[in-house]
C-alpha cells in the first residue's frame, strides 16, 4: 500500500511539472492573441491522464496544483485574489473531474473495446474542459466585463472570448490523450 501511495505522489508531481511546462510554451506562443488571458493549451493533458489513471483524487489533486503553480510563480493574470482562485486554482482544479469516468475508460481497455474507452475518455474530456470554461466564463463576466466591445452584453463576450481558445484546447487534449493511451494502454490500468 504505501508503494502505491508514492507511486501516485511521484506521478501527481512529474505530471503538474510536465502541465506547468505545457501551459508556459502554450502562453509564450499564444500571448498577444488573448490580452485578457487564455490560450491553447494542451496543458490539461497530463491532468487528464492523471484521472484516467487514478481517479478523480488524481485528477483533481493534479489541476489544483497546476493552478496553484501558476498562481504562486508569477505566470499567471492575477487582478484580484478572488478571481485568481476562481481562474486557476478552481479552474484547473476541476480539470480533474475527468476522473469520474476512469473506472469505466479502464474497463474498456480491460475488455480491449476500443469504442467503450473512447467514449468515457472523450466525456471525460469533455466534462473536464466544459467545467473549465465554465469557471473562466464566470471569472470573465465577473471580473473583465469592461473588455467587452461597447453594446455587447458581457456575458457574450465572456462565452465567446473564452470558447476561442477552450474549444480548441479540449479537442487538441482528446486527441493527444487518445493516442498516448492507444501507445500504452496498460500504463493506464491502475484501479
Amino acid at each position: 500500500m504505501t508503494q502505491n501511495k508514492t507511486l501516485f505522489l511521484v506521478e501527481v508531481a512529474i505530471f503538474t511539472a510536465l502541465a506547468y511546462l505545457l501551459d508556459l510554451v502554450s502562453a509564450f506562443v499564444f500571448a498577444r492573441i488573448w490580452p485578457q488571458g487564455g490560450s491553447v493549451s494542451i496543458a490539461a493533458v497530463p491532468v487528464f491522464l492523471m484521472a484516467f489513471r487514478w481517479g478523480l483524487k488524481g485528477g483533481l489533486l493534479t489541476g489544483f496544483l497546476l493552478g496553484l503553480l501558476q498562481f504562486i510563480l508569477g505566470y499567471a493574470q492575477i487582478y484580484t485574489p478572488v478571481q485568481g482562485i476562481v481562474d486557476y486554482l478552481i479552474a484547473f482544479g476541476t480539470l480533474g473531474f475527468a476522473g469520474l469516468f476512469a473506472a469505466q475508460l479502464q474497463n474498456g481497455l480491460r475488455q480491449n473495446d476500443r469504442r467503450k474507452w473512447i467514449t468515457y475518455l472523450i466525456a471525460g474530456t469533455f466534462i473536464g474542459s466544459v467545467l473549465r470554461y465554465l469557471c473562466h466564463v464566470t471569472a470573465g463576466i465577473v471580473f473583465f466585463g469592461e473588455f467587452a466591445p461597447k453594446g455587447q452584453p458581457v456575458a457574450l463576450y465572456s462565452l465567446v472570448y473564452n470558447g476561442t481558445y477552450m474549444l480548441p484546447s479540449f479537442i487538441l487534449s482528446a486527441v493527444i490523450v487518445m493516442l498516448i493511451i492507444s501507445a500504452a494502454p496498460k500504463k493506464m490500468i491502475n484501479l
